[in-house]
């Protein structure tokens, strides 16, 4: 799975809850570790649409 595309995907998703867009309230190592959590998800339930990972994922971290 493309790691660059979740990236981006997370970026986007983080749109819809900050004006600021090119602040994201998470360190870099915080997107690596929201990647690899998609990645996770991804490949222990295949059929996970992928837009609905990275929103669940992102709506996690933000409410956690």
């Amino acid at each position: 799975m493309e790691k660059k595309l979740i990236i981006k995907m997370i970026k986007n998703c983080f749109k819809q809850y900050y004006s600021e867009v090119d602040s994201l309230p998470m360190s870099s190592n915080d997107l690596e570790v929201l990647a690899e959590r998609i990645i996770q998800i991804k490949v222990e339930q295949p059929s996970v649409d992928l837009y609905e990972a990275v929103n669940d994922t992102v709506y996690e971290f933000l409410t956690g």
